[in-house]
């Protein structure tokens, strides 16, 4: 993994413990190019296991990544299998989607701006869950910040959550500079302890 961001094996490790099914990152070409003018989109694929997880292999950033080879057979978190969903499209609609989404990032602040790695890709996604809302597929649910308050058990899910070092977060009143289309976090843990929670 690359340094200066926080390692997140050991969360990974904790969720299967626990029985959870686990999504990771993976990016793509797109051919032809979206009508967005996207060139490349992000994808959250399952992971089989803990092993299925230990098996990747880094790509050029030292990130570990699913093969190309398994990604038609692999869980899309929007329902079906592999890239968008197409290969094999699940008919099952009832399954809940995503409960939380670790978010990387450069840089945070105490209003929960987040300052990505330029790309993205977390927005484009975040902004395809959104539009994904009218669809009948399995949906990934997320925060109060991208749909109506949605609660279970009369309880808030605060969905997208981000893990910083304490360097990373800058300093009240500071911020990282955003655009509209660039979405906060709901929960930010920092490395002195600190967990900041979004109301």
């Amino acid at each position: 993994m690359p340094s200066g961001e926080v390692q997140t094996a050991d969360i990974v490790r904790d969720a299967f413990s626990q029985g959870k099914q686990v999504y990771v990152p993976y990016i793509y070409q797109l051919d032809p190019v979206s009508t967005q003018g996207r060139k490349s989109v992000m994808e959250m694929l399952a992971l089989r296991s803990i092993e299925d997880y230990e098996s990747l292999q880094p790509d050029k950033w030292g990130i570990p990544s699913l093969d190309a080879g398994s990604l038609a057979t692999r869980e899309n978190c929007f329902g079906g299998y592999g890239l968008r969903g197409l290969s094999h499209p699940s008919t099952e609609t009832s399954k809940a989607g995503l409960d939380l989404i670790v978010v990387p990032g450069l840089a945070f602040d105490e209003s929960f701006g987040r300052l990505g790695h330029g790309k993205g890709y977390y927005d484009h996604f975040f902004m395809r869950c959104r539009d994904d809302t009218t669809s009948t597929s399995r949906k990934p649910y997320l925060s109060k910040y991208l749909f109506p308050v949605l609660y279970i058990y009369r309880r808030l899910i605060q969905a997208i959550a981000a893990l910083a070092l304490q360097e990373q977060i800058l300093p009240p009143p500071e911020r990282v500079p955003a655009g509209e289309q660039d979405y906060p976090v709901d929960v930010l843990i920092a490395g002195d302890g600190r967990v900041l929670k979004r109301e």
